[in-house]
């Protein structure tokens, strides 16, 4: 009796329809990107981003196939673009788009066999050889002809395919005129976009998630308000400073490029544990204490410091960083002093002992005695709900960036629902992850949505780190992760920067700028600050703990400031839109193992200016030497020809030199220690 389940038997092997379904297509498309974990989240980019689509695709046999990219806007348009065989062999193919406009673009790749193509190809080589001419000529006039009967194609291409159809099919026709046709180019110009394609294949459709171009392109500063203006009277007392003087810090952050001031948690801070100085138990009734500890009888999270004034204040410092062209980043901090409101108004948000105390946070050795970590598997549904409200409460204030403490403490599901719940009504907030963590975390936090990321830059200081770090982020996490690439922070004064001198501080601020599209200082970089206490690598009298207010007029007076470098740098940075991207970042090399070589090069045909802009950074990240040696480029990443002679502009110093593909450098780390090259001649 026949089965009721059509099957297909093979040597006695079965399978049948209802449960087996091929997993690859006619003309197989494999490993599209950019993809994160095969489509499981979506891809990330900003707004001016030139995304990189790849795909391997292949056939059996000889004939060629074509590949596109079917991509669909966030309107629901679909644009097609062609991708190129990037090496032959490899079968990766290849293209570049820059997505604009900020929402959610889809793609597929289309493999397909491509019928013009192959014709062309035995065409050519059998006519030339007078083998089967005139059968081939009536192949590939048939072909057009089917074409040229094509509805979907405009009138105009389908008059051309039938004229060049019946010209290939004229036997008496001129004879060089007739193998001409083979290439003609219209022919390429109508395939480019509309191939005459056979059999095909479509990859599933993935994700990328576009958003405004400052989740992607920045410049940082951090800064404490408390600090900028306060006063230390006779008796050691502190008036603290406020939001109205700290605002008058601003015009001078802007007048360094800086986009985005970053304010470390602005809420009462609790006394319970308070630290002192340096992180000390011993806290005076005059110590501010961290702010990182947060809650006190004046409140919470929703709460400002009555030392830095009142919402009036605050409303006023925000529109002081607006008239200066900056947006204010805040402190997301999901912690509690023991004085906070939530420790007796939900007590089950924390971690009771046995004893009946409450944990406080530890990252051993480090304790924190002043701060009670949340534990989020009490009552997760009561902790996303006050956590979300805290948030929307300070996007209605006017913020739309947080910087988020310790991420990797909490749980990822919460963030990927939080960074969802807020992004479905505000697409413009940017959360920040402060992620010191091992890679698998670090990544996954990227992946479920920060769009960006601190990274363990500033523990990357040789050549060798430097290169495999630098590798890593431009073409192994680029799809997910977004570096901020900050040179310190208050808990980060790296041994390099400790004994390096100012040259330290030039090299780091250089390669951050240049290396990634976003970077950012925290407030006494620009001083050379670098005593750190004893046995640590963190400031000594620490900003945590403390008030610090610095004299910035007389350092520039006393030639103690990189202030002007640092705004060069952002000057540079704005003038060169290639170095506003990320995965375009290329290595080259150099014989000496101090000195570092990458490039980033935007082509003019996804540049928005439509010119090609192209920049070398040569470094010596030995801060303590003078380094000769030849630096090796490749020029076709450069966009140049092999063999090329070019002109290029030192962009710090304004010299002129002509370069090739090997060149002679001299890095003196006390003078000069970095080349930001622009290329500025095409080849010769």
């Amino acid at each position: 009796m026949p089965s009721a389940r059509r099957g297909i038997t093979v040597k006695g092997v079965s399978s049948n329809d209802d449960d087996w379904k091929p997993r690859i297509g006619r003309i197989p498309v494999l490993a599209p990107s950019p993809a994160v974990d095969g489509g499981r989240w979506p891809a990330k980019a900003f707004a001016g981003e030139v995304v990189p689509f790849e795909a391997t695709a292949f056939r059996e046999g000889h004939d060629l196939i074509g590949v596109m990219l079917l991509l669909t806007d966030p309107t629901g348009a679909v644009t097609r673009h062609p991708l190129t065989l990037t090496q032959p062999g490899d079968d990766r193919w290849r293209t570049t788009v820059r997505l604009d406009a900020p929402g959610t673009w889809r793609y597929r790749i289309r493999a397909y066999a491509d019928l013009l193509t192959t014709w062309q190809h035995d065409a050519a080589i059998k006519v030339a050889a007078g083998v089967d001419v005139e059968l081939m000529y009536r192949i590939g006039s048939d072909l057009l002809a089917k074409a040229s009967r094509e509805r979907s194609r405009p009138a105009a291409e389908r008059r051309t395919l039938a004229e060049i159809g019946a010209a290939l099919a004229d036997a008496g026709g001129d004879a060089a005129a007739r193998l001409a046709l083979i290439d003609d180019p219209r022919l390429g110009q109508i395939a480019r976009v509309r191939p005459l394609a056979g059999p095909d294949s479509l990859s599933k459709p993935l994700e990328i998630r576009v958003e405004r171009q400052l989740a992607g392109v920045g410049s940082w500063y951090e800064f404490f308000p408390r600090s900028e203006g306060a006063v230390r009277s006779a008796d050691g007392s502190w008036t603290s400073g406020t939001f109205r003087t700290a605002a008058k810090r601003l015009p001078a952050i802007a007048a360094m490029g800086f986009d985005v001031v970053y304010l470390p948690p602005i809420h009462p801070i609790g006394r319970t544990g308070r630290k002192g100085p340096n992180n000390t138990l011993n806290a005076g009734p005059l110590d501010p204490g961290s702010p990182w500890a947060i809650g006190a009888a004046e409140g919470g999270h929703d709460a400002i410091h009555p030392d830095l004034g009142d919402t009036k204040d605050f409303r006023l410092f925000l529109g002081r960083a607006k008239q200066a062209g900056l947006e204010v980043a805040l402190d997301l901090a999901l912690q509690a002093s023991p004085d906070h409101p939530w420790v007796t108004e939900h007590p089950e948000w924390f971690t009771t002992l046995p004893d009946g105390t409450i944990a406080y946070a530890e990252n051993p050795p480090k304790k924190y005695q002043d701060i009670y970590p949340v534990n989020f598997d009490n009552d997760p549904a009561g902790i996303r709900a006050e956590v979300l409200r805290i948030v929307r409460h300070w996007i209605d204030a006017g913020i739309r960036i947080f910087r988020v403490d310790n991420p990797h403490t909490k749980p990822l599901d919460f963030w990927e629902w939080l960074i969802h719940t807020v992004g479905r009504d505000h697409p413009d907030v940017v959360f920040l992850a402060e992620a010191f963590t091992r890679p698998a975390i670090l990544h996954t936090l990227a992946k479920v949505g920060f769009q960006q990321s601190y990274t363990y830059f500033t523990w990357r200081n040789t050549k060798e780190e430097l290169e495999e770090f630098l590798d890593s982020l431009a073409n192994e996490t680029a799809d997910f992760l977004r570096p901020n690439l900050f040179v310190n922070t208050p808990d980060i004064l790296t041994e390099y920067l400790q004994f390096g001198g100012p040259p330290a501080f030039w090299i780091r601020a250089a390669i951050a700028a240049t290396a990634a599209p976003t970077w950012g200082v925290y407030s006494g970089f620009e001083l050379f600050e670098s005593v750190a206490r004893d046995g640590a690598e963190e400031y000594i009298d620490n900003e945590k703990f403390e008030y610090r207010p610095r004299d910035w007029a007389a350092a520039e007076r006393e030639g103690r400031s990189l202030a002007q470098g640092l705004g060069l740098l952002n000057h540079i940075r704005r003038r060169h839109p290639a170095l506003c991207q990320l995965r375009n970042l290329v290595l080259h090399s150099s014989d000496d193992d101090a000195v570092l070589v990458y490039s980033k090069h935007l082509d003019a045909e996804v540049s928005e200016t439509g010119a090609a802009d192209t920049i070398i950074v040569v470094a010596n990240v030995d801060p303590h030497s003078v380094r000769e040696t030849i630096v090796h480029l490749d020029l076709e990443a450069l966009g140049l020809a092999p063999e090329s002679r070019f002109t290029v502009e030192e962009l710090v110093t304004g010299a002129v030199w002509e370069w090739g593909a090997d060149n002679y450098v001299r890095l003196d780390a006390f003078g000069e220690p970095v080349h930001i090259l622009h290329v500025k001649e095409e080849p010769r």
